[in-house]
């Protein structure tokens, strides 16, 4: 048998996800969650910040070992994907929680919180990538996304995408896209982002939706509406 590395895949379908979310109920959002992987097909489907608890900053830390994850690492079995979950994990952090068939592990922890998140939380202490297929994806919650520190850190690490879970108000729906862009304009990588659609907590009685995918050259290849439950879904490929 030949010891030569696997090349790299040559193509990465992507989703953005915004389910529908109650407001600390982690088994009932597990349920909506699962539903957006197998809607998705996808081989990675990212969600928003928190989207596990929603934008609760009381709500209890969920570990990796949480038995109500379960519906989403059946889904993820049943479609080969891989889930970027939002929810409050251990240290506490602000965090993904990177779910597949094996079941889940704490991906990344927000570096950049703001406001009442420093009572809570405390801050990742580094960027992260995550590595599917042999495509390197770096990842951003919310604030960090606005950081150009973060954005530039992340992209010295070597990235195909920059992938990002947010919660922005109504008002804030053009937010992610001019932040999608500049990275991509800057750092010349494609963007992913998934935003929070319906109203969650701390004063977010109205979110932006509108998750959506942009390329390398900032053209919008796709963009969910703005209700709960929609899915967006773009395939890269790499070039001959």
């Amino acid at each position: 048998m030949s010891d030569a590395p696997v090349p790299p895949a040559r193509s990465l379908t992507i989703a953005v996800a915004q389910p529908s979310c109650t407001a600390y109920d982690v088994a009932l959002n597990a349920e909506a969650h699962a539903k957006s992987v197998i809607a998705a097909q996808a081989r990675v489907v990212v969600f928003p910040e928190h989207s596990l608890t929603g934008y609760q900053l009381d709500a209890e830390v969920v570990s990796p070992g949480d038995e109500r994850l379960a519906p989403i690492v059946a889904a993820c079995a049943g479609t080969g994907a891989i889930a970027l979950v939002g929810a409050p994990v251990p240290g506490p952090h602000i965090g993904f929680l990177a779910v597949d068939a094996s079941g889940a592990r704490v991906a990344y922890a927000k570096q950049h919180l703001h406001g009442e998140e420093f009572d809570r939380f405390v801050p990742g202490s580094a960027p992260a990538v995550l590595e599917v297929d042999g495509w390197r994806l770096g990842l951003a919650i919310c604030r960090d996304t606005g950081i150009p520190e973060h954005a530039a850190r992340t992209a010295a690490l070597g990235i195909d995408g920059y992938v990002a879970g947010v919660v922005h108000s109504g008002q804030e729906v053009h937010v992610a896209g001019e932040r999608a862009r500049r990275v991509a304009a800057e750092y010349g990588v494609w963007a992913a982002t998934a935003a929070f659609a319906g109203p969650t907590g701390h004063g977010f009685d109205r979110t932006s939706g509108r998750s959506g995918i942009w390329s390398a050259s900032g053209e919008t290849l796709a963009e969910a509406g703005p209700a709960p439950d929609e899915v967006a879904s773009h395939t890269f490929q790499r070039p001959e």
